[in-house]
């Protein structure tokens, strides 16, 4: 795992993008904070930019080092979940500006995946997490159903858990700083 680590890490420190297993689906990644890096990935899904994307974090140090306010419900609701859970925060800061939403939001996961916590702490900094597949197009269920067309286009392919089916994308939840909840995905 050590050696993957530090391949993805040489890819996503030249800006580029890579291909590899999370805590939920396949994710095309890249820096979080890298602009050009980000586009690279909104072309390769063929999605548009009002689409927004979200990012991991390790945990909840990094996390409050990205979102000017987390709501307290957020602790919460992270604490208790009992599977991967994305949450939505209002406000996130230190990020590339294509990264945040029109509503000037982004969607942050404390991810538990020990590939992911390794990287993105070697790293430093959010890794973009977006499931690997064409903008409209079924998300991949395992490593073998990833579209061609995503192979081509990503810099590197993380040789970890190939085999392994992925389980179904993190529930997303909406915190907004007035006190507004909502259940995005369940």
């Amino acid at each position: 795992m050590k050696e993957e680590i530090e391949r993805a890490l040489a890819v996503l420190k030249r800006g580029g993008i890579i291909l590899y297993p999370t805590d939920t689906v396949w994710g095309l990644g890249c820096d979080a904070t890298n602009a050009e890096a980000v586009d690279k990935i909104y072309s390769l899904k063929k999605r548009q930019e009002s689409k927004s994307m979200i990012c991991l974090v390790t945990d909840f140090k990094m996390l409050q080092q990205y979102v000017e306010e987390i709501p307290d419900a957020a602790f919460d609701i992270l604490k208790y979940a009992n599977r991967p859970t994305t949450i939505i925060y209002d406000q996130p800061v230190g990020v590339a500006e294509n990264l945040v939403g029109e509503d000037n939001s982004l969607g942050i996961r404390v991810t538990k995946d020990e590939f992911c916590q390794g990287l993105i702490r070697r790293m430093r900094r959010p890794l973009v997490s977006t499931s690997a597949n064409i903008s409209g197009r079924q998300t991949p269920s395992s490593f073998t159903e990833i579209d061609q067309e995503i192979f081509k286009g990503v810099d590197y392919v993380v040789n970890l858990h190939q085999s392994k089916k992925s389980t179904k994308p993190s529930a997303i939840i909406k915190l907004s700083n007035d006190g507004q909840v909502k259940v995005i995905r369940k």
